[in-house]
């Protein structure tokens, strides 16, 4: 996909627009050509490229960790065990801090996100026009299809999609437990009986509707701030090495600023993919403690 043949604000558009597969609105099924087929496509469509790479890099993540555990050995560690070992004592270390409670499912859920997050994020390194364009060219040679119509998003944490999925599978585990170390009763007394509280029989009722509101609100607040806190972060980074990428079609001048924005902005993103995995892995380990232990 080049910029030299498409406008500024199409090539943005490309690129920030999903491999899409879905229903179209005549009732057949298949692939989007534009966005807004996508669009029309609503809820009866799948991101085709973010399931891809995000299971893909899932099952790299399983694969490496597997083949560590399975080569690993008492003696002088080598460079893939000393680095899982290392991977593995910090995520204990964070659990270690911010869980008190005994459960054997924090740690390696932990443990996968922080990981998988990681994989996703760090697919934003690779330089935007490189896997779109090859997948470009692989679309119109053996599909004969039209290079502008291919669509191939490379970061899943940019994709909503993404983020909601992850965020709400962590809320319903966090569910999960709130109810099975509480109880039915006690969650419930949780989202009723606080923060406002009275002795009086008659006001505590008048109350109740009033604590509910607060606390689910707070409740339905988690999955949503973990879902948006991770793709906003990541969007933004996207679409600002997308910005600077048009840049090199502006000439040789601007084409050498671009490259060393480039390397910048690279260097300092290093930073936000590590910190937006850990602090989704954070809050899942806070969340999960708050589940295990009264208000």
């Amino acid at each position: 996909m080049s910029s030299e043949t498409i406008s500024s604000a199409d090539y943005i558009k490309h690129h920030l627009t999903n491999w899409t597969y879905g229903q179209f609105p005549d009732g057949h099924w298949g692939f989007a050509h534009t966005g807004e087929e996508a669009a029309a496509m609503g809820f009866n469509a799948i991101h085709v490229d973010t399931m891809f790479w995000s299971l893909s890099l899932g099952f790299l993540f399983i694969w490496l960790f597997r083949k560590a555990a399975k080569t690993a050995t008492t003696g002088v560690p080598g460079g893939l065990q000393n680095f899982v070992e290392w991977i593995v004592e910090f995520i204990d270390t964070s659990v270690r801090g911010s869980f008190t409670a005994k459960n054997n499912l924090v740690a390696p859920m932990a443990l996968t996100i922080f990981v998988w997050i990681f994989l996703m994020n760090f697919m934003d390194l690779i330089p935007v026009d490189v896997l779109p364009r090859l997948a470009a060219e692989i679309g119109a040679a053996v599909f004969g299809a039209d290079p502008h119509h291919v669509y191939f998003k490379v970061v899943p944490s940019t994709d909503p999609n993404a983020t909601f999925g992850m965020a709400i599978g962590v809320y319903l585990v966090v569910l999960f437990y709130s109810i099975k170390i509480k109880g039915v009763g006690g969650f419930t007394a949780e989202l009723t009986m606080q923060p406002f509280q009275s002795k009086n029989t008659a006001v505590q009722l008048i109350f109740i509707p009033i604590n509910f509101l607060l606390e689910f609100v707070s409740l339905i607040a988690k999955p949503i701030s973990l879902a948006l806190r991770l793709f906003g972060n990541m969007y933004a980074g996207e679409m600002i090495f997308i910005l600077i990428a048009i840049m090199f079609n502006a000439g040789l001048v601007m084409g050498i600023f671009g490259g060393f924005l480039q390397l910048g902005w690279a260097i300092f993103h290093i930073l936000i993919i590590t910190l937006q995995a850990f602090i989704f892995m954070t809050l899942t380990i806070v969340y999960m403690e708050m589940a295990h232990h009264d208000h």
